[in-house]
């Protein structure tokens, strides 16, 4: 934490890996002559077993991004196949395409997807997670927010036309939501609301509980 690293030009493989509250911005060189957003610009495995932090990475990057992540907010501008395979938590939004396999085994966490082409449910290994559009304010504030801290920081036109017309862009956007995942918040959610605990530990143990007797039911 109180880290942020940035980089003007681009990365091989496992940039991030093991992230745990540092910063990291990473756009091509001021010098360079040819889009970022159709350009590789990081490599793979990239935010593998990452904890904490943000990133912003104005370009694509390789295969597997952000698989393990469990904590890492991070924007890219198009990822390779296996996209946040067996990821647990945290948030990653991809402003542009995705290879296949994308959560394969992805049990936490939540990934925004600009789908543009309406071919991201071929692309997405549906195991685990189900897709859903962006509806709710809290999410909705969220995806601003980080799309917004991707311009400031990368000088993103990708994320200045979104934001130039946000209402328009949020369409575009597909939620991938883990489902056990997002029973899990259903609890938390239903716990919280009771007024009984004081600490989000005890929310979370309540939560598993309910979640035992409801496997229990079934």
């Amino acid at each position: 934490k109180g880290v942020t690293m940035t980089l003007e030009g681009d990365s091989n493989d496992y940039l991030g890996k093991g992230l745990s509250g540092g910063n990291i911005i990473v756009y091509p060189s001021r010098k360079s002559s040819f889009v970022p957003e159709q350009n590789i610009i990081v490599g793979n495995v990239c935010f593998y077993g990452a904890t904490a932090g943000d990133a912003y990475v104005r370009g694509i990057a390789g295969e597997r991004f952000a698989v393990r992540n469990s904590g890492v907010n991070a924007v890219v501008e198009g990822v390779g196949d296996h996209g946040c395979e067996y990821m647990t938590g945290g948030s990653i939004i991809v402003i542009g395409s995705t290879g296949r396999n994308f959560a394969a085994g992805m049990s936490g966490g939540v990934a925004y997807v600009l789908d543009d082409d309406k071919d991201f449910a071929s692309k997405c290994n549906m195991e685990m997670v189900e897709l859903e559009t962006v509806e709710s304010a809290e999410d909705i504030a969220h995806l601003k927010g980080l799309i917004s801290e991707h311009q400031e920081t990368t000088q993103s036109d990708v994320a200045e036309g979104l934001l130039a017309d946000w209402d328009g862009a949020l369409k575009r956007f597909v939620k991938v939501m883990p489902v056990d995942y997002k029973q899990m918040q259903g609890y938390m959610s239903q716990a919280r609301s009771t007024g009984k605990f004081e600490t989000e530990y005890d929310v979370a143990v309540e939560a598993f509980d309910m979640h035992l007797e409801n496997l229990a039911a079934q």
